[in-house]
């Protein structure tokens, strides 16, 4: 019996050990990032539950589009017309928090909802402005005084079918710089490229998608007709974009990256009178990020 005892003992305690071998291992692991690179080193840490904050400037440029201006008395619609962002000098005024969001600026929030994944909300401040002079085609009706006011437009009233036309400041100025501004949600996705041995400083690839809302203050003289007008919900946007992000430490990165969209206005403010006149037109454009950010 006693035998019996020491030897159940035995077993007992070695089942014990080597249990506390099998468990050890997980028990001091650590997350692993994933990534379809497959680096040489990995992440000792996971991103899951993390916010992020950034800020930064932009770069934008525009496909060819048409606009069509409605209004009492005329219908009109330019046809390819060209524009350009409007770069604001650098200088130390990016740095004085009075004027910080006169440039073309971008400020974003996420949160990720997985090691890989977030999800943010955000505001792209771009600015679009018309070249004026141009010339471009024209169709649809202008008549001799146009708008709520009656403004008349000179030679330039008549019927038109794809006939050119130079477009000048007496006839239009259109511009959305106070800005071309996209109010948007983003998921992200996150690939480590490069981790170094350390794991906290490393290079990541960002994609992702978004979609959002368009909310333009938009400064338009037609015809002498016009104003800087308040800002508007305007119509709706989506995008795609791609950029790297570096992690000089585990909580702040610097990033660059690349987005693609497509934006659809549909109600822009033209000369004032909202409930009379308005422009509608489809935009596509690339916009280009330089951002500084924090993680926590």
């Amino acid at each position: 019996m006693k035998k019996f005892t020491i030897l159940f003992l035995a077993l007992l305690f070695g089942k014990r050990m080597h249990a506390q071998e099998v468990k050890s291992p997980s028990s001091s692991s650590v997350p692993a990032s994933k990534s379809l690179f497959n680096p040489e080193h990995k992440r000792n840490f996971s991103r899951k539950g993390d916010f992020y904050f950034h800020w930064g400037y932009n770069s934008s440029w525009y496909g060819k589009s048409d606009i069509r201006f409605q209004g009492p008395n005329y219908d009109f619609t330019l046809k390819d017309v060209v524009a350009h962002d409007r770069q604001s000098k650098l200088s130390w005024d990016y740095l004085n928090p009075g004027l910080i969001t006169v440039p073309q600026y971008n400020i974003r929030v996420g949160y990720f909802i997985k090691d890989n994944y977030s999800i943010s909300i955000g505001w792209d401040h771009m600015k679009y402005v018309m070249d004026i002079p141009q010339t471009v085609a024209i169709s649809g009706h202008i008549g001799a005084n146009i708008s709520h006011e009656n403004a008349p437009t000179g030679a330039l009233a008549g019927d038109y079918n794809g006939q050119s036309i130079n477009v000048k400041e007496s006839m239009l100025t259109y511009e959305h710089t106070d800005g071309f501004n996209y109010a948007n949600i983003e998921l992200e996705r996150y690939d480590d490229i490069w981790v170094a041995p350390g794991g906290k400083t490393s290079l990541t690839l960002e994609t992702g998608l978004g979609g959002g809302l368009m909310v333009p203050r938009s400064d338009v003289r037609l015809f002498g007709q016009g104003r800087n007008n308040h800002f508007s919900i305007s119509g709706y946007g989506v995008s795609a974009k791609v950029g790297l992000k570096f992690y000089i430490w585990k909580n702040f990165y610097l990033q660059n990256t690349t987005k693609f969209g497509a934006t659809n206005l549909t109600n822009v403010h033209t000369t004032g009178w909202d409930e009379f006149d308005k422009a509608s037109q489809k935009i596509n454009y690339i916009e280009n990020i330089w951002l500084f950010g924090v993680q926590f």
